[in-house]
């Protein structure tokens, strides 16, 4: 059975990484384009979380549901058929933000919150993290108009510091990429990484 690849895109709120997403439809025509959280009735109620006061462990198995579903519905069937698939937010996102949320929990939040995964998701084939100064990324979101309790720059500034970790972990599948430039500049960049990732 063919085997496709998995490509996420991470990074914190303001990166313009969702705006590359939908970019890359027009180039990338045979790939499964997806995000998380989904659109699923779970995804639903990770956004009123989002949206909410939700106590952040009880906000973290919202996002794990909805990862499950995700896997079970749309990233396992899409790679079993060989296609090529590109998730705006995936894993990695719930390590980098829910290893911050809990911080004052657990003394390695973010270790903590990959133990829940190991066994049963997948790892990215290729993830591209857009970094951003924090500030810059708030700016952004109070532009877009629909700030949330995640956007803030402190929190913000944590949360790429994990993405960072993980990057540095992981090198041999994440590619950085400096997200403050144009988007026209950040979207040939990207264009470029996928296509030499599937040249390969």
């Amino acid at each position: 059975m063919a085997k496709g690849k998995l490509i996420t895109l991470e990074g914190i709120d303001g990166t313009g990484k969702s705006s590359i997403a939908k970019r890359l439809k027009s180039t990338f025509l045979d790939a499964v384009f997806t995000m998380e959280p989904t659109r699923s009735w779970i995804g639903k109620a990770v956004k009123k979380s989002i949206e909410s006061e939700a106590d952040p462990l009880a906000e973290l198995f919202l996002f794990v549901a909805d990862h499950a579903e995700h896997m079970a519905k749309v990233i396992r069937p899409a790679l079993e058929d060989g296609n090529i698939v590109i998730s705006d937010r995936y894993s990695d996102s719930r390590y980098a933000y829910q290893g911050a949320t809990l911080s004052h929990i657990f003394d390695d939040a973010m270790e903590w919150v990959e133990s829940i995964h190991k066994g049963w998701t997948i790892v990215p084939d290729l993830t591209i993290l857009f970094t951003i100064d924090p500030e810059i990324a708030v700016l952004r979101c109070g532009i877009r108009g629909n700030h949330t309790k995640f956007e803030k720059i402190e929190f913000l500034k944590t949360v790429q510091e994990n993405f960072l970790k993980l990057a540095k972990r992981e090198s041999h599948r994440f590619v950085v990429i400096d997200a403050g430039r144009e988007l026209e500049v950040v979207e040939r960049e990207v264009e470029s990484v996928i296509k030499e990732f599937l040249s390969k």
